[in-house]
């Protein structure tokens, strides 16, 4: 997992609340094994028309928006199946922050698990937010994770709590196998104690 500090990015508008985690990846794209990719299905049944192409008429198909590394949504976001397919099509599109005033625990956990970075902010602040991305064109936020801060070009700004634990995980880019790995020197000592044990010690006497 990549570290994040801080990320200064264009910001685009999803103006939805109760986005589920099977809106965002289907159910027929689930067969897929592998985690790369899934960001060209993401949000399918309503960024695609029924011939393939891309519905005019879904914001994120709006030029303005194209690139855009931060997500501005709704309350509710990530509710619905636990599925991880989510988080990883909302990474592989290529947001790195998603702001709310409320996210579904377990889809915060998954985005932890990536170092997708949410942030929640009041319902007032994130209704702000969305009249100014919407009507700047190319409006960009600044969010940093170490400071818990998020700023817009016009003056716009908001601190956030953050978990401190995943908090720790994402600034250092830590996921749950360098966690695992952290811990090496003890996993090593209890197997050679184990090893002893079975060659020539207690166990093997009896």
């Amino acid at each position: 997992m990549e570290k994040f500090t801080s990320l200064t990015a264009l910001a685009a508008v999803l103006d939805r609340p109760t986005v589920e985690t099977d809106l965002m990846v289907p159910k027929q794209f689930l067969t897929r094994i592998e985690r790369a990719g899934f960001g060209q299905v993401l949000f399918n049944n309503i960024r695609y028309l029924e011939d393939g192409s891309p519905n005019p008429d879904f914001v994120l198909n709006q030029p303005r928006f194209q690139g855009a590394r931060v997500l501005v949504s709704r309350e509710n976001f990530g509710c619905g199946s636990s599925r991880e397919h989510g988080p990883w099509a909302l990474e592989d599109y290529g947001f790195k922050v998603i702001i709310c005033p409320i996210f579904a625990d377990i889809f915060k956990s998954n985005c932890a698990k990536i170092g997708l970075v949410l942030v929640e902010l009041k319902a007032e602040d994130v209704d702000d937010l969305m009249r100014r991305v919407m009507a700047t064109p190319g409006y960009q936020l600044t969010v940093n994770l170490e400071t818990q801060t998020v700023r817009g070009d016009d003056g716009f700004e908001k601190t956030f709590d953050y978990d401190p634990f995943r908090k720790e995980m994402i600034l250092n880019g830590w996921d749950d196998i360098s966690l695992t790995l952290k811990l090496e020197a003890d996993i090593s000592a209890y197997e050679q104690t184990h090893r002893d044990l079975w060659n020539g010690g207690p166990l093997s006497a009896a």
